[in-house]
């Protein structure tokens, strides 16, 4: 004869069930997390008592959780051989919802100070006591069997079917822990199949610190090495988790493995890949950090563990200090996460730093395939802008072609008297060598970063200043060089200057340069807002000066409309062109302009609309240059005007061959 318990929830507890059931959880796998949680637990407990109690505890073979799955019985079951319960351990835990025998266990811990007890206590996953009632979601009936490892403990058998009653009863041949079996409903059955079942382990519980088996087989053979200690994590060690982690077959570029118990506890580990699929356009990146609390899944590639532009790193976060929602799909409190996205940004900003600093030619390398995402940082996170502008990396005038320069590197080398970090954007670093923007630093030897990036000039002008550094193009108008001062730039000034002595004899005077200023205004007429002479020429005869700014979003503008298919020929507002009073073609057309004559006024206008295009060509600022190619080809004809049109006659300059010697 067994004597059989008749329980019943009562009525508060019947709809707190009914939520659990049915809408605590968003995804009904979670419940197989849930019960794996719970039997972690309990061999925690069991490993724990058998070291404090041991003279009152069963001896404890190998730890292990088993799962197995039938799909034509439609059944799940989860055993393990931990602490087990009594059959007041049965009715209480059970039988009251939201009653955690696992928290019940963590406060007992608190009065035992020993070590032993803290280690359990780190482990420890429960909270809530709601884990088991999650197997409702998905369950027709449940069945628990289980039988507590103390000495001379009889087996007991739970059963519900979560109408609102559960009985239990003695039951013999009960192994020592607990086996919970699940006879799932009709539309649950895809939890009776093995392959479904691995996946939903490996994606939640594949770094549980005991053996899982399913249908005899192991699952979860990856350590949480983010757990250990780190000089006990090998380089073999990482390599596999990065693979497992980001299904890369490369081993990761870098990697971080940090621990710190405040102002958060974190043990977490980082990696960065050799590439990444978001530059081929394939799709945007996910985030690809996951939040774990105890080695169990709480937020698969969680968005809010660090900011969107880090979604390059990969790699797992562990906190036990985030206040679980009951759920434990979530956190309760957003200043937390917060304060956990501010500690891990700063770490991961300075480690990244570091390696730059460790090794430069591998930095490099990293820059050129992930600095998209550290200028999406400038822009987007206005709180570590300045950490990011450390990380930055461009084109220098005074280094090699193919070589970056850090800003920390521009200022260094800065000579006295400057200020700001001069840059200048443009296609190809050919490009910006030939522009006209760039001739009085050349001039000067003064030092220029090249920019060609689509995104680049948006980075600058979010980033700004860079200690205490204005960032500034030398496409602005009142570029000033006259302060700065070096040995370098007065012997290159020197050179520059004895160059000139032979392409330029006189530059125009003030009076003709205000001649030549109101003829360009009124032959350009509404294209211009005003022409005026300047030194900051050498080799050029003229360039636009409106400003960086209004060019940067004249570009932008020009690629949103040509993206929608809209012309951009009425995008363009007035500019300033300035022109070289010392330029060989500058002064002509000035002596040209005085013509009065149709062919000479007609040439002129040509000429000034072809030196104001080249210049918005120089700018990047010309809508369609086909449209200038009528012009060119007039100019050619008049320029070859003179070439006469007669056959030069070829002289046979064969030498005559030797006499012959008799």
């Amino acid at each position: 004869y067994q004597r059989r318990v008749h329980g019943g929830f009562q009525a508060e507890t019947r709809q707190l069930l009914d939520i659990v059931a049915r809408s605590l959880y968003t995804e009904k796998e979670i419940f197989i997390r849930e019960l794996i949680s719970n039997a972690s637990d309990a061999l925690e407990k069991r490993r724990h008592l058998s070291l404090v109690s041991q003279n009152e505890v069963e001896p404890n073979e190998e730890s292990n959780i088993l799962l197995t799955v039938d799909e034509k019985k439609r059944t799940f079951s989860l055993q393990d051989n931990g602490i087990g319960m009594t059959k007041e351990e049965l009715i209480q835990n059970l039988g009251t919802i939201a009653r955690s025998g696992s928290k019940a266990f963590l406060q007992k811990l608190k009065e035992d100070k020993s070590s032993s007890s803290s280690d359990v206590a780190e482990s420890i996953i429960g909270q809530f006591g709601v884990g088991f009632y999650s197997a409702f979601m998905c369950a027709k009936g449940v069945k628990v069997y289980s039988r507590s490892c103390f000495k001379n403990s009889p087996g007991y058998l739970w059963e519900s079917d979560g109408s609102g009653e559960f009985t239990i009863k003695e039951a013999e041949g009960v192994a020592i822990g607990t086996k919970i079996i699940i006879q799932l409903k009709e539309t649950e059955s895809q939890f009776a199949s093995q392959s479904v079942v691995e996946r939903i382990v490996r994606k939640y519980s594949n770094f549980i610190g005991f053996p899982i088996y399913l249908n005899a087989k192991r699952v979860n053979t990856v350590d949480a090495i983010w757990r250990k200690d780190i000089k006990t994590v090998t380089e073999e060690d990482h390599e596999a988790f990065y693979k497992f982690i980001s299904s890369d077959w490369q081993k990761p570029l870098y990697r971080l493995h940090y621990k710190v118990d405040a102002p958060v506890n974190i043990n977490a580990i980082f990696y960065i890949g050799h590439t990444h699929n978001e530059k081929f356009g394939v799709a945007r990146l996910e985030p690809n950090v996951s939040l774990y609390c105890k080695k169990v899944l709480i937020k698969h590639k969680a968005k809010d563990i660090l900011p969107e532009w880090m979604r390059f790193i990969h790699g797992v976060v562990d906190s036990e200090d985030l206040p679980l929602n009951i759920s434990r799909e979530g956190t309760q409190d957003s200043s937390q996460i917060r304060k956990l996205n501010n500690v891990l940004t700063r770490r991961l900003l300075k480690w990244m730093e570091d390696e730059a600093k460790k090794d430069p030619v591998q930095y490099e390398k990293f820059f050129l395939e992930f600095g998209s995402f550290l200028k999406e940082g400038v822009c987007t996170d206005q709180l570590n802008k300045a950490e990011i502008g450390k990380l930055l990396r461009f084109e220098s005038s005074q280094r090699a072609k193919g070589e970056l320069v850090s800003l920390d590197d521009y200022i260094e080398r800065m000579p006295e008297g400057q200020e700001k970090i001069y840059f200048l954007h443009t296609p190809t670093r050919e490009t910006a060598l030939s522009s006209p923007y760039y001739e009085q630093f050349k001039k000067k030897n003064v030092e220029v970063l090249f920019l060609s990036g689509n995104i680049d000039e948006y980075v600058m002008g979010h980033l700004a200043t860079y200690k205490k550094h204005r960032l500034y193009s030398i496409e602005n108008p009142d570029v000033d060089l006259d302060k700065i001062k070096s040995k370098a730039t007065e012997e290159s000034n020197q050179e520059v200057e004895k160059s000139l002595e032979d392409l330029v004899t006189k530059e125009l005077d003030t009076k003709q340069c205000t001649k030549l200023s109101e003829w360009f205004t009124k032959v350009l007429g509404e294209k211009l807002m005003e022409a005026k002479p300047t030194k900051r020429l050498s080799d050029s005869p003229a360039v636009i000066v409106t400003g960086h700014e209004q060019a940067s979003m004249h570009r932008m503008m020009k690629q949103m409309a040509l993206m929608q298919g809209k012309s951009t020929l009425d995008l363009l507002p007035k500019q300033v062109l300035e022109y070289n009073p010392k330029h060989v073609v500058i002064k002509k057309l000035y002596y040209l302009s005085l013509q009065k004559d149709n062919e000479s006024v007609e040439r002129g206008r040509l000429l000034a609309e072809q030196i104001f295009d080249n210049a918005l060509i120089a700018a990047d600022l010309l809508g369609d240059p086909r449209n200038m190619l009528s012009r060119l080809n007039t100019l050619l004809v008049s320029a070859l005007r003179d070439v006469p049109e007669k056959e030069v006659e070829e002289k046979d300059e064969t030498e005559p061959s030797p006499p012959k010697s008799e």
